[in-house]
């Protein structure tokens, strides 16, 4: 006789088994569920610092009225608008000299209250047949005799004198060698002052090509160029020597050459002048009072073209080992 084949009886819910079984994982399971929640990792802000751009200044001729660009030197000194370079050209080079030479605007007040008529135009009849009316010697020893560094490169501020190649026509920037030469060679009006030699070739007044070198500050890594340009006007008469009529041939030249570098500036600054003349060293203190006046007018853009340039950089961490009281 053949018996069906038993299968085995599952555990009941209720069955001791399964109620062992069940209380294990429990235990097992117990800590995960106890542990707490981990926070999430998040980095600190990096820390950031404004680097503002270099702020040049492009120093334009304009014979004794030039003495209105220590006027807006004071001011930017004042407000403490860094200047990170000079461009100068004719007597924009001989203020942007006096000042970059210490970087103290106090000097270059000094300098530009010192300096004489005699100084810059020492007249010779035996120069006329060198191509001038004035050596310009006065001038070279002036500047020896009261800067304190002989050579552009040593000066405290970074500095360009711009003159013009006789030769090519060509502007020409001097940014090393002797300062006293370079200047001369930027203020050699044409058929004022006879050329200048330097190193073979012959140089005059850098106004010919370039009155305001705002170019030129922009080419030398200027983020900011703020121009001084000195308003050259009508004559407050008819010119009645050599020297006045050479003097407004050259300015009437410049007047167009002038709205085409001004292009190169963020911001233009022109003092007013009015009622100067190119050669009247009796009114310095009016001319830099000028400058003063017209630097302030233009405060608000000079401060909105620095901001507008400004960039936000990441703080660069120390290095391992260079902790506070440690040296690198």
């Amino acid at each position: 006789m053949h018996l069906p084949e038993r299968r085995p009886t599952p555990p009941r819910p209720d069955s001791p088994a399964i109620g062992a079984l069940l209380l294990l994982l429990a235990v097992l399971l117990l800590p995960l569920g106890c542990a707490p929640a981990r926070p999430p990792v998040t980095q600190p802000p990096q820390a950031m610092r404004s680097v503002p751009p270099k702020v040049g200044l492009a120093l334009g001729g304009g014979g004794a009225r030039g003495f209105a660009e220590i006027g807006v030197l004071r001011v930017l000194e004042q407000e403490k608008i860094p200047i990170g370079l000079v461009a100068g050209t004719s007597v924009g080079s001989l203020v942007g000299a006096m000042y970059a030479d210490s970087g103290r605007v106090l000097d270059a007040e000094f300098m530009a209250v010192a300096v004489k008529e005699a100084d810059l135009f020492d007249y010779s009849a035996l120069s006329f047949f060198s191509g001038g009316l004035v050596q310009g010697q006065g001038l070279e020893s002036f500047l020896r005799a009261h800067l304190k560094h002989a050579n552009i490169e040593e000066m405290k501020v970074p500095f360009a004198a711009v003159a013009v190649d006789l030769s090519t026509g060509k502007p020409i920037v001097f940014q090393r060698g002797s300062v006293a030469r370079a200047v001369h060679a930027s203020c050699a009006i044409p058929g004022v002052f006879v050329p200048v030699q330097i190193g073979g070739a012959t140089y005059v007044d850098g106004g010919v090509v370039d009155p305001v070198p705002a170019d030129v500050a922009r080419r030398l890594g200027a983020g900011v160029v703020i121009a001084v340009a000195i308003p050259r006007g009508l004559p407050l008469k008819a010119p009645g020597n050599a020297v006045e009529v050479a003097y407004q041939g050259v300015a009437i030249m410049q007047e167009q050459i002038t709205k085409c570098r001004l292009r190169e500036a963020d911001v233009v600054i022109r003092p007013d002048v009015s009622g100067v003349a190119f050669d009247d060293f009796s009114q310095k203190k009016r001319l830099m009072e000028a400058g003063e006046a017209a630097a302030r007018l233009a405060l608000p853009e000079i401060r909105a073209a620095i901001a507008a340039k400004t960039r936000l950089v990441p703080e660069k961490a120390p290095s391992p080992g260079t902790g506070a009281g440690q040296r690198p």
